[in-house]
């Protein structure tokens, strides 16, 4: 086989192949045995036609496409590999001569990896924010705890924002009864948000034996659409009253005193400040890796990846029950800004994998068994499901290979972290390894939407994000 490249742009080449007939044996003799098996002649069994006779039946240029097809994957990559490219995208393939018996000829035309040079790790700096802990987040905190021990009582005055009330619903479209627009005596918390759009401001200011009414849109059911008018009867106002902040109630939570409770609140936002200081001081060490090249990206992979993301989002979209122009509506953004910041972002993920792939592949680095069966155990219990199903998933999914890629690229963006500059706003070094030592120590969880909460000895579930 005779091959030669040709540059046709930074990320393009066009491959010209040259291969004799007689390396083309195997997958003719491998055509002959398939046509064969379909074609039915009398006096042979079937798959034991001789090559002549299908010649006759069927045609030589059929036997040979088939052949031609079966024999273009292996020739390409042959020649992939002679020449030393690395494609980045599936190849356009133009058969260019077929002489039955002396010689196939094609070429490929297919993107590459684009050609650049790295830049020196410690010359890279950033500035990431300092770990702050205020007096009034931990307040918030242990706020949210007493109100977990907090009682209902009632109150003879106008219902208040937070208060609770008990209410009896009615809701009617054009004077026909909304099915399942009918409660009685329902809990509701003022300000939830969780019940009706206009619930809240009909109830503000009612006592006790108050009826109001007001209008909603419905979002699902019969009438979704339509504007239903709402009765709402407010039965009682209940206030919620929280529990002396003593030593007493920190001992209900499993501390000993308030002091220790403040301790172990300030603690747990000091390790969830450190791992949003490590996230923040990854992203600013990468974005300042790619800042430092300049290279050109083959289209067809930032296509691809605007696709998949695209697809990627429309699955999400559907399984919430929004359209995508819900969605943007929802966000304030119209389809082109959506569209611009979706290219941006593939832009910036493709052109991340090839100078983190790079940097892997100067610092030789590879993916031990252990380390990828602990990012399958870690994604197993994200996804809620055992390792083992995970795996299994994963490898019929092919996904496997691209899991090993994601792990090789994280240990690389890890080494380019070590060598650059990190500080904090004082400009003292941000120290990484102490920051890995209190996350492996953090018993802060993340829920599904990845938000970060963790748990009071009392069961209590308390999320880290909310003032």
């Amino acid at each position: 086989m005779q091959s030669a490249v040709e540059t046709l742009s930074p990320t393009r080449v066009r491959l010209t192949i040259e291969v004799p007939f007689a390396e083309l044996k195997p997958e003719v003799d491998k055509a002959y045995r398939t046509i064969g098996a379909q074609i039915k002649v009398q006096g042979f069994r079937p798959g034991k036609v001789p090559p002549r006779i299908l010649d006759q039946r069927v045609g030589r240029s059929v036997v040979l496409e088939e052949a031609v097809q079966e024999a273009l994957p292996r020739l390409y990559t042959e020649a992939v590999t002679e020449l030393g490219v690395l494609p980045v995208g599936r190849p356009s393939v133009d058969v260019t001569k077929l002489d039955d018996g002396v010689e196939l000829a094609f070429t490929a035309e297919v993107d590459v990896r684009p050609e650049f040079e790295l830049p020196a790790y410690d010359s890279l700096s950033v500035t990431v924010p300092a770990i702050v802990v205020t007096d009034e987040e931990i307040a918030t905190d242990i706020d949210e705890l007493r109100d977990n021990f907090s009682t209902l009582s009632p109150v003879e005055r106008p219902a208040a924002d937070g208060d609770y009330l008990t209410l009896d619903l009615a809701a009617t479209v054009e004077g026909k009864e909304v099915p399942g627009g009918t409660a009685g005596d329902l809990s509701y918390r003022i300000g939830k948000g969780d019940l009706l759009e206009g619930i809240d401001e009909a109830v503000l200011g009612a006592s006790a034996g108050d009826a109001r009414t007001f209008q909603t849109t419905l979002i699902a059911g019969e009438f979704a659409g339509q504007t239903s008018d709402v009765a709402v009867t407010v039965r009682s106002v209940n206030e919620r009253v929280l529990p002396e902040l003593d030593d007493a109630f920190a001992t209900t939570t499993g501390f000993t005193s308030v002091e220790e409770l403040r301790n172990d609140v300030r603690s747990r936002f000091e390790r969830m400040r450190k791992l949003e200081q490590g996230i923040e001081a990854r992203d600013q060490v990468l974005d300042a890796l790619l800042a430092a090249v300049d290279m050109p990206l083959p289209e067809s992979v930032v296509e691809a990846e605007i696709e998949w993301r695209r697809e990627s989002m429309g699955s999400q979209l559907q399984q919430a029950g929004q359209t995508l122009g819900q969605f943007l509506e929802s966000q304030g953004k119209g389809e082109e800004e959506f569209e611009e910041e979706l290219r941006a972002t593939a832009a910036h993920a493709v052109k991340a994998q090839f100078v983190l792939d790079a940097v892997a592949d100067a610092e030789q680095i590879g993916v031990t068994e252990p380390e990828l069966s602990d990012q399958i155990v870690r994604r197993a219990q994200q996804a809620r499901v055992s390792p083992e199903q995970y795996a299994q998933t994963l490898v019929e999914a092919g996904g496997l290979q691209g899991l090993v890629a994601e792990v090789r690229r994280g240990k690389a963006l890890a080494t380019v972290m070590r060598a650059a500059t990190i500080l904090d706003p004082a400009g003292a070094t941000v120290d990484l390894e102490e920051l890995r030592e209190d996350l492996s120590a953090d018993d802060t969880e993340h829920d599904e939407d990845g938000r970060p909460f963790h748990t009071h000895p009392d069961g209590s579930v308390h999320y880290l994000d909310e003032d």
